[in-house]
């Protein structure tokens, strides 16, 4: 690409590309793609995009097409990659200059230089960093900052590569740089502090940004730049002097208003210092040791002391608290329980902490934690009042502790309570005893102070387990507090009971139960929205604990859950409709049938919150959550739910629509549990099936529930389902062979043998083009003992219930491999012989048996000659399956069933579903369980007897050994 002539063009179409009119952007872009493989066209771009003349949207999306081009052909290796000579001229291209005036081009500037620096510094691009070192010390301020910014993010990028080789660069080019980087970060923060002082506020808001990027690469160097940092003393230097800094600006900081442009970077700042320590202990623990004192000393001071007053603010408190938090927790400051084991530095670092951490410290701590930081604020409460849903969605948020004042006062108390228990424990306690009685209701600090003590008590119940006896403060204040109905006493009644919910797996007596129910319902009525959401979470942990019994649960059943579906459609927000529904399944899950008295609401609500959530995928999930527990619950009856049931499961698992991405799992979980409660087959539920083909092409994580929901179809309509998609599935199984794990493999082989097993006439007929490569896998004796053992399950079911395609399948294989018919047969009988150890499973070991037994009467050679064989396999299936009756002496095949018997469920077993029971009635007409194969090994060798005649017979049995043969005589005794 010519750059004169080309650059007109190129330009051209950049601005076409900028358009709204899609009819001018599309074909622009189309065009763009076509360039982007074009020598010479990223010259023209960084041309365009240098051209401070031109239209800024036009020279931004030419940053953006130079960028994006770097990711995909920057790399020798790429296709189309560019060539040497271009990229030569690029890369000096790029750093010719630092004059860009618009901060956000600036900033994808210095963003493509770090991505180039990625792959070619310092070997291809040796002058670039020298460069940079020269340009951040012009007095142009434009140009220092921007040289500036590109050094940050090409420092940022090399920091962050992580093989060897390239972290030994990055080391060398630290050592080089690291002296100039901390002089340029204390020439900038120097000159800060000089203009805050003078109050010239622009000019201290420029070198505040310089300040925050050089102190942003210095972070970069110092925490990825050595690999023992703690033996340089300009490290160290700069680390000591952070604490110094801060200092400095959390004073400057009350001189600064809070709507002055220098505010928001100033805390910027001040979050970037603790980055620097909270990374540094990170990656380098042992080094920090040195730090430990000061750090403790500087947090504590400016946290938990009249210190931090008027300086301090909100992200700054978290990042001090995660400090102490990092350092109490942290291994490498944790002795080995033999001392001897233990290194110099973590001695060093626990003798510290030990010193630091005193008993007026720890009760400092812990004090002004629960009685300052625990405090519900204003702000909080005006929440409670106005958005309710809002708070306890804000007060029950994940994983925020990093990063939110609130959730990191309270893991910082439960990490320091439990180092420190025995000497917190008494502190904690005291505080408990002296708020006895319930509290006057018209002072609010007094119930804002007690509700942070028992919230610190439910933090620390595992702590206090020793030390509380709970049961009897439940019963003698607690239950009397959650009777106080003043609504300004709102706040106990919620802390109480979530208190009851912390303590409920810790130690709460089963006796106690039934009250704390009473409680929990009477709760449920409560006129505040925030304690009827916090009783019903704590409901779903009683109900979840170890220790619950539903008899004692039943007669509070109805009116729960009546209420629990009022406060479900009650609530608004999607979180909280979401929380709601976890309770509600989990109630239905723990009292299963119980449920189904009481259902008939929830049922005719969920298809409205259905359609409400559509744009709420999430809440959708907890809505199948909740009918898999409904169906579960219902059992046969959820065939009343289908209407609406086998809708939603369609679009769950139909890959084609969007939500599938969201809601797969959980609908494969509805419709396995639909069909194994379905008492019956419908064409609506037999239609579903068509979504199956192109969840088996997706080979995921999923595939074992597709197989369960497979075997379903069979044990409940095998001839209809079959008749219908047995083409698709075999051709569906015949592709996932070709390319799956071992594990996959079986999965698919069982199936298969599920298909011989319950239909045993059309079964090997519509799997047949299966069947040869199980064949091929026995006789050439497949390798892993778990497939081999699957082939010849399936093998057995076709040879004994099908012996007529054996001889067919048997006769196609001859064909395909130019062997005797016979030849193939010996082969086949002495490897099943020989690799009898491979299965494992009593019903394949008594299969075989009879399979192999199936071939008598014969007086086919190839069968006499493995006659040997055959009894040794039948008298191990009859060691396997024989028991002796103690009264008569006689023996039993332990595995007959004779008669169908509902199964039954024990209190502590789930109630069998309408599989269990259609599993039952297949097993009765199975050979594994209607046949014994004692009367079956009498019943061949006397037709074989009576075929060759006493004395063919005899000769045939002489082959046997005479061990084998007094076994067998035992096991045939009384026939």
């Amino acid at each position: 690409m010519d750059l004169n002539s080309a650059s007109t063009v190129v330009l051209q179409v950049l601005t076409q590309a900028t358009s709204q009119d899609t009819a001018v952007l599309k074909p622009a872009e189309e065009q763009l793609k076509q360039w982007e493989t074009q020598p010479g066209f990223y010259s023209v771009l960084l041309n365009i995009f240098t051209n401070h003349s031109l239209d800024v949207n036009v020279r931004w999306l030419a940053v953006l097409y130079f960028k994006n081009g770097i990711d995909r052909y920057w790399r020798r290796v790429a296709p189309h990659a560019l060539s040497e000579e271009e990229k030569s001229t690029l890369r000096a291209g790029l750093i010719t200059n630092f004059n860009e005036p618009v901060n956000q081009i600036a900033t994808q500037i210095s963003v493509l230089i770090a991505k180039v620096a990625r792959v070619d510094c310092p070997r291809q691009w040796p002058e670039l960093i020298p460069t940079l070192v020269e340009s951040v010390k012009v007095q142009d301020d434009l140009q220092q900052h921007r040289a500036l910014l590109t050094f940050y993010h090409v420092t940022k990028t090399l920091a962050s590569k992580r093989l060897a080789a390239d972290r030994k660069l990055f080391y060398d080019l630290t050592s080089s740089i690291y002296s100039f980087a901390c002089s340029l970060w204390n020439h900038h923060t120097d000159t800060f502090l000089q203009q805050i002082c003078t109050g010239d506020e622009a000019a201290a808001a420029n070198s505040l940004e310089r300040t925050l990027l050089s102190l942003k690469v210095l972070r970069k160097l110092t925490v990825h730049g050595f690999v023992e940092p703690h033996w340089n003393a300009e490290v160290m230097g700069f680390l000591h002097a952070v604490f110094e800094r801060l200092k400095q600006f959390l004073e400057c900081s009350r001189s600064i208003r809070a709507e002055s442009i220098c505010r928001d970077r100033l805390e910027k700042t001040i979050i970037l210092f603790t980055k620097v320590l909270l990374d540094f202990l990170d990656q380098h623990p042992c080094s920090f040791t040195a730090l430990i004192q000061r750090s403790l000393e500087f947090s504590v001071s400016y946290v938990f002391t009249e210190a931090g007053e008027g300086v301090v603010f909100e992200q700054f408190i978290v990042q001090c608290m995660n400090l102490i938090k990092m350092i109490v927790k942290n291994y490498a400051y944790k002795p080995s329980k033999n001392i001897e084991d233990s290194s110099p530095e973590t001695l060093e670092a626990h003798k510290i902490k030990t010193a630091f951490f005193t008993y007026p410290t720890l009760m400092e701590i812990c004090r002004r934690l629960v009685t300052h930081y625990f405090l519900l604020t204003k702000e909080e409460l005006t929440m409670w009042e106005e958005d309710p849903e809002s708070f306890t969605v804000e007060e029950t948020g994940g994983d925020s502790w990093k990063y939110s004042l609130r959730p990191c006062t309270e893991v910082l108390f439960i990490d320091i309570f439990h180092e420190y228990n025995q000497t917190l424990t008494p502190v904690l306690l005291e505080m408990v005893h002296s708020l006895q009685g319930s509290t006057n209701v018209e002072n609010t600090n007094a119930i804002l102070i007690k509700d942070a003590v028992y919230n610190a008590v439910g933090l620390a119940a595992y702590e206090l387990f020793d030390s509380v006896d709970f049961d009897q403060w439940f019963k003698n204040q607690l239950l009397a507090e959650l009777q106080v109905s003043h609504d300004r006493y709102k706040p106990i009644r919620r802390r109480v009971i979530w208190l009851i919910g912390q303590w409920i797996s810790v130690k709460f007596k089963s006796d106690l139960r039934p009250v704390l129910y009473e409680a929990i319902r009477n709760l449920l009525q409560d006129r505040d929205l925030v304690v009827r959401i916090e009783t019903a979470t704590t409901l779903k942990l009683t109900v979840d604990d170890f220790e619950f019994r539903t008899d004692q649960f039943l007669p509070y059943l109805e009116s729960m859950f009546t209420l629990l579906f009022q406060l479900l459609q009650e609530v608004t927000q999607c979180d909280t409709k979401m929380h709601v529904l976890h309770v509600l399944s989990c109630v239905i899950e723990r009292v299963n049938m119980q449920i189904r008295p009481y259902v008939g609401c929830l049922v005719q609500y969920l298809p409205l919150l259905w359609k409400q959530s559509e744009e709420h995928n999430m809440l959708r999930c907890a809505i199948l959550t909740t009918l898999i527990h409904l169906v579960q619950g219902l059992g046969a009856d959820s065939k009343n739910l289908y209407p609406f049931l086998l809708p939603v499961i369609q679009l769950s698992t139909d890959v084609s629509q969007p939500p599938h991405v969201y809601l797969l799992e959980d609908g494969l979980e509805l419709w396995l549990v639909t069909l194994e409660n379905s008492p019956c087959l419908t064409p609506e539920l037999l239609r579903i099936f068509q979504n199956m083909s192109a969840l088996l092409e997706l080979s995921s994580e999923n595939l074992k529930n597709c197989f369960k929901i497979i075997n379903a179809y069979l044990f409940l309509s095998s001839s209809e389902f079959l008749q219908m998609y047995a083409a698709d599935l075999c051709r569906s199984f015949c592709e996932l062979l070709k390319d799956i794990t071992i594990e996959g493999q079986v999965q698919v082989l069982k199936v298969v043998e599920n298909v011989l097993k319950v239909n045993p006439v059309l079964g090997p007929q519509m799997f047949q083009p299966l069947l040869p490569s199980v064949f091929r896998g026995i006789i050439e004796g497949e390798r892993y003992p778990v497939v081999m053992s699957t082939y010849l399950g399936i093998m057995g079911r076709v040879l004994l219930q099908n012996a007529r395609f054996f001889s067919l399948l048997l006769s196609q294989m001859a064909c395909e491999l130019g062997q005797e018919l016979d030849q193939i047969l010996g082969n086949m009988i002495e490897i099943w012989v020989d690799r009898m150890d491979n299965i494992t499973q009593p019903e394949r070991r008594k299969l075989s048996a009879l399979a192999l037994l199936s071939l008598l009467p014969s007086l086919n050679s190839v069968v006499q000659d493995k006659f040997c064989g055959i009894i040794n396999i039948s008298v191990e299936g009859l060691n396997d399956v024989m028991t002796e009756d103690s009264e008569t002496g006689t023996y039993k095949d332990c595995m007959l069933m004779s008669h169908f018997e509902e199964p039954k469920a024990t209190e502590d077993e789930e109630p069998p579903t309408e599989q269990d029971k259609r599993k039952k009635i297949l097993a009765l007409k199975d050979p594994v369980h209607a046949v014994s194969l004692q009367q079956f090994v009498y019943e061949k060798l006397k037709a074989q007897q009576e075929l060759l005649g006493e004395q063919g017979f005899h000769a045939l049995m002489e082959t046997v050994d005479t061990e084998i043969v007094a076994q067998l005589q035992e096991f045939l005794q009384g026939f």
